[in-house]
């Protein structure tokens, strides 16, 4: 107890720093919680909380019977799985390419154009996507130079995961290098120079050196990412989704804001939401036990 107080005086500037931060994850991320309970109540705006009437699992079973569920819920899972695989590798790599650019000033170049679309709102992306895969776009004048005719792409199911997943890397991609780059940039160069005396080449150097100090970093995140597993951004695929690609992109977010959000059905919406977070929190568990054999680390 001395020594937690000792060392509050000592880095004082640092603590508040941090109140800020604890403030808003109070506020926003915990008091929240206490709505939670409104998932068991037929809840009402003008019974509030207290009075609505507890109903128990009734939101469950109706989210479970749903007769669209199991295409909703595998929607889901097919677009987690997508992200997981698929998206969140590319950081990584991004990450690494970059760590060996030499000139500054390229690297800074290449950095911002990477930075940049992270700071259009889906909105803006799901207009670029749909102008260029219109009739008049530049997928169909490609498919035109081919002799192929053209395509209603964003109207084809077919098309819908892989616009998806290249709209997810596009976007976020080049932001999520921000950690592994400053994790990278904490390694000791004198272990890049005892390589080097040895004769390592450059690609022996990421194998043996960046890559596995980089290793808990990403083992964090990966776990970060994994409690988001279900949670895949209502924004990207609301604003990508057309009635005829609800077969393959229609999710638990979207159905929720159908049926929960614009029909006033609160309690059933907050069912779901507490659905997919204790989907969330039994994969960050398990995942965590598992990262634990792979490193030192994990969450807890």
């Amino acid at each position: 107890m001395k020594g937690s107080i000792h060392q509050m005086k000592v880095y004082w500037p640092l603590y508040a720093m941090a109140i800020p931060g604890l403030i808003f994850l109070v506020i926003f991320k915990y008091i929240p919680l206490l709505g939670a309970v409104i998932a068991f109540k037929d809840y009402s705006v003008f019974k509030g909380f207290i009075d609505s009437p507890w109903v128990g699992f009734k939101h469950f079973e109706k989210l479970i019977h749903y007769p669209d569920f199991v295409r909703v819920f595998g929607n889901t899972l097919m677009l987690g799985f997508l992200k997981i695989v698929l998206v969140f590798p590319i950081p990584i790599l991004l990450a690494l390419m970059m760590n060996e650019i030499r000139k500054s000033a390229l690297k800074k170049g290449i950095q911002t154009a990477l930075y940049i679309p992270h700071f259009l709102s889906w909105v803006i992306v799901s207009g670029i996507v749909f102008d260029i895969f219109s009739l008049s776009g530049l997928f169909n004048v490609i498919l035109g130079w081919f002799g192929s005719d053209p395509i209603l792409a964003m109207q084809d199911s077919a098309y819908f995961r892989p616009v998806y997943v290249l709209t997810s890397i596009w976007r976020d991609a080049g932001w999520g290098t921000v950690v592994y780059m400053a994790a990278i940039s904490t390694i000791d160069p004198q272990l890049y120079e005892s390589a080097m005396m040895d004769g390592a080449s450059r690609f022996r150097q990421i194998r043996h050196i960046t890559f596995p100090l980089l290793l808990p970093t990403v083992l964090v995140l990966f776990l970060l990412e994994i409690g988001n597993f279900l949670d895949l951004g209502f924004d990207q695929v609301f604003n990508l989704l057309t009635p005829m690609t609800y077969s393959v992109g229609d999710i638990l977010d979207t159905y929720v804001f159908r049926t929960g959000i614009q029909q006033a059905q609160y309690s059933f919406a907050t069912a779901v939401g507490l659905f997919q977070s204790v989907i969330g929190f039994i994969l960050v568990f398990v995942f965590n036990r598992l990262s634990k054999k792979v490193s030192d680390g994990g969450v807890w």
